[in-house]
């Protein structure tokens, strides 16, 4: 390049792509479900795009600099990237083209499964609760400029007059976050196959200018962790070589580097090094940099100092001190933006009507995160003169919150500090062990389901005229117990051992919960993404916690009382609750914890007493929150695993406690996993096909497991011969008495159709295996 264009004064490095009323997950699952055409799906992402880039222009976002990125996806941009890519696993190949591309329908194929190929593995998306599809890439993979989608989607834009910025998911972070695909020799690692990327990139890079593209942004959240598979020195050894290739392809756009959810550390100066046009640092994550680096002053510094993983206002005064340290640095310009993609809050807060209007006052989601980088990009530029109001009004709402009612409660801090080390401790698991198989008498792999059966509509319609005042909440109980009879009789006849009440009463595992302590909130709108069509609305946590009555008992005794089969009760953990909700910042998240964790160990003892004798505490998130660095994470590690022992420690020898964890790389928890004391475990596995048995082998694992056999988030059913050989996996693998059988998570997202033949290939696998022991 000759000149570089003129970065933005403000920007984001993305946008919610689900849409205000979540029209891309009902358009992609109407496609899925044969009710409408590719042709349609592709008009209903048009029209979301268009109105996406509409609404970021009246925030003040400008649209003759690429300030709105282009940044959208059908279901998920690590996939997306592979399209591009044309990485595609060999057992799709038959829904490739011959020029490497994917329709609609194979791309959904690759992400969903069908018959006996199972779809990318899906893990979490650093410590954020969205989860990406795992690219497979082997010494083999055939790599070619495969699809233009972000050209077509940046020349969309040009043509309505916008300039946009394309985003992809960059070459580095691509490979570290890929897995090696099977056969794979010993020793290979997909980032050793980056000089073969770098010509795609180089060609999407060249076609993108010619389109008309003044920059591109290259995502490289890789560089902010030391816990992926690549090591950090490699790591920074690829970054040289990859964007001194990219940097020397003639004719390219500007590029923008951008590392969100952490802090750069070494790889700021890797990157300065290179002559990458802009860097993107995560300043809420990070700490502000305090010292010139080198390279900088030929650079634009983007400054990621609106958090956007969370949903609180920001104190614009104090951003805006630290945007004013940043032109001490001696970078050709400092520019504002978020810490990360806006994909991970809602939409808009004036959206939630039934929000209370001082708690909105204190939060700010994507539309008003882009206002407050609009804002500070005007204060930069022209002076703090200039946005004085919008400093006062920031101020005002930060100083509202330290002081209204509910966020601080004395006699729920004053039990918090009264707890004693007994407290989190639950005694001789060996012990437990026998007085819990006298009481329950389980034959060998035991069986049983995750909580959650399938909502149906019947149910979402019940509960939403319940919440209308169309239906009393007698009636409302007579349908909920209604549906649980339907799930017992069903349990009954399939043959499980433990019995689930199925959960017809609850939206969300979190949500529900939060809907029944104090110190929560609830959205109307307030939907995010969690991975492909599934979303979720996360609860906010804004105050000290407590539970008022409980929440739980009367469902799970009323389910005891239809079987002579022992029922579990259901309960989301404190990690977890936590983890799906947008946690209150102004104290360490241990202590946030701890609350949650007293509550929920008031639940578990009126479970008890009410005679339910096996209690599942979810943690499906303990990994996710773990931090991106591993000095780290021996504190997070502690506080999480107590909060949850505090939950459970206070049963008798008898009760059984189970847990449930998903889709994270268990290996580099295993100490935790032990920590957190539970009798039986169930894990994700199918997917990965027990690939975690080994870790639990390894580590000499004492307590029960139920590695899952059944992959429910895809609509696969697997056959009883898969099951089966999954099962005999784990016997080889596993004691048989630690061993249960279970799917791989809840079944509340499939239909009974897909369910209900997998639950009995489920029963008439285990019924075999346990014939040949």
């Amino acid at each position: 390049m000759t000149t570089t264009p003129t970065f933005p004064a403000g920007s984001v490095l993305g946008y919610p792509r689900i849409g205000p009323r979540r029209e891309l997950k009902k358009a992609i699952e109407a496609f899925w479900a044969g009710r409408s055409s590719a042709d349609e799906v592709e008009a209903v992402a048009a029209d979301l795009r268009r109105r996406t880039r509409t609404r970021l222009a009246e925030l003040g976002l400008r649209t003759d600099v690429p300030a709105i990125p282009s940044a959208f996806s059908f279901y998920d941009h690590v996939l997306d990237a592979a399209t591009v890519l044309g990485a595609i696993p060999p057992r799709f190949a038959d829904l490739v083209d011959a020029d490497g591309r994917l329709d609609l329908a194979g791309y959904s194929t690759v992400a969903r499964g069908r018959g006996d190929d199972l779809p990318l593995e899906m893990t979490k998306w650093f410590d954020s609760n969205y989860h990406y599809l795992v690219p497979e890439i082997g010494p083999d993979t055939e790599f070619r400029y495969a699809s233009d989608r972000p050209v077509r989607e940046f020349a969309e834009a040009l043509a309505e007059g916008v300039l946009t910025r394309p985003v992809i998911v960059g070459p580095v972070t691509f490979l570290a976050l890929a897995k090696a695909a099977e056969g794979s020799p010993e020793g290979f690692a997909p980032i050793d196959r980056l000089a073969d990327v770098l010509p795609v990139y180089a060609a999407l890079l060249r076609d993108l200018a010619a389109a008309g593209a003044t920059w591109v942004q290259l995502d490289e959240p890789a560089l902010v962790s030391d816990s992926v598979e690549v090591p950090v020195e490699r790591l920074l050894a690829s970054v040289t070589e990859a964007y001194g290739a990219l940097t020397a392809v003639e004719g390219r756009p500007a590029l923008f580097v951008a590392a969100p959810y952490g802090d750069l550390r070494d790889a700021l100066g890797v990157l300065a090094a290179t002559d990458v046009e802009a860097i993107g640092v995560d300043l809420v994550r990070g700490p502000a940099p305090t010292q010139a680096v080198p390279g900088l002053e030929s650079k634009t510094l983007v400054a990621g100092v609106i958090d956007g993983h969370n949903i609180w206002r920001a104190d614009l005064d104090a951003k805006l001190q630290v945007l004013e340290q940043l032109e001490n640095l001696g970078a050709a310009a400092v520019t504002v933006g978020t810490s990360t993609s806006l994909f991970h809050v809602p939409h808009d807060v004036q959206d939630e009507p039934t929000l209370d209007p001082t708690l909105k006052s204190w939060l700010a989601f994507a539309d008003q995160k882009v206002v407050e980088v609009v804002t500070l990009a005007e204060g930069l530029t022209e002076g703090r003169e200039a946005i004085h109001e919008q400093l006062l009004a920031a101020s005002d709402a930060v100083a509202s919150r330290k002081t209204a009612p509910g966020v601080v409660r004395p006699e729920v801090r004053e039990r918090v500090a009264a707890l004693g080390e007994d407290a989190f401790n639950r005694g001789d698991f060996e012990s437990r062990k026998a007085a819990q198989a006298a009481r329950f008498d389980l034959p060998p792999l035991p069986t049983t389901t995750i909580g959650s059966f399938p909502q149906t509509p019947e149910i979402r319609k019940a509960r939403a005229a319940f919440g209308k005042g169309e239906l009393t909440a007698e009636q409302y109980e007579d349908e909920m117990k209604a549906e649980i009879r339907r799930v017992v009789e069903l349990q009954e006849k399939i043959g499980l051992d433990v019995l689930v009440h199925g959960e017809p009463e609850r939206n969300d595992m979190v949500q529900y919960f939060a809907e029944n302590l104090d110190g929560f909130a609830v959205t109307q709108n307030g939907w995010v993404q969690s991975y492909g069509s599934r979303c979720t609305r996360p609860s906010i946590l804004w105050g000290d916690v407590s539970r008022p009555a409980p929440i739980t008992v009367a469902w799970t005794s009323y389910t005891q009382s239809l079987t002579e089969k022992p029922v579990k009760g259901m309960l989301t953990g404190p990690v977890t609750i936590l983890a799906w909700s947008f946690v209150r910042d102004d104290q360490p998240l241990g202590d946030t914890a701890n609350q949650v964790g007293l509550a929920l160990r008031d639940e578990i003892a009126d479970l008890e007493a009410a005679g339910i004798g096996i209690i599942q505490v979810d943690e499906p998130a303990l990994r996710e929150l773990l931090p991106l660095r591993r000095e780290d994470h021996a504190a997070y590690l502690d506080w999480s695993v107590r909060s949850f022992r505090l939950s459970t420690a206070g049963v008798r020898e008898d009760t059984q406690i189970h847990t449930h964890l998903c889709y994270s790389e268990f290996g580099q928890i295993m100490g935790a996993i032990d920590g957190l004391d539970a009798d039986v475990t169930s894990i994700e596995a199918a997917r990965s096909k027990m690939e975690i048995l080994g870790d639990i082998a390894a580590a000499g694992y004492p307590r029960a497991v139920g590695p899952g056999v059944y992959d429910i988030h895809s609509p696969r059913v697997p056959s009883e011969a898969e099951v089966e050989e999954l099962l005999t996996e784990a016997v080889k693998a596993i004691a048989l008495d630690q061993l249960w059988v279970n799917p791989d998570c809840g079944l509340k997202t499939r239909r009974y159709e897909e369910v209900t033949p997998s639950l009995e290939h489920i029963l008439q696998a285990t019924r075999a295996v346990r014939a040949t022991l």
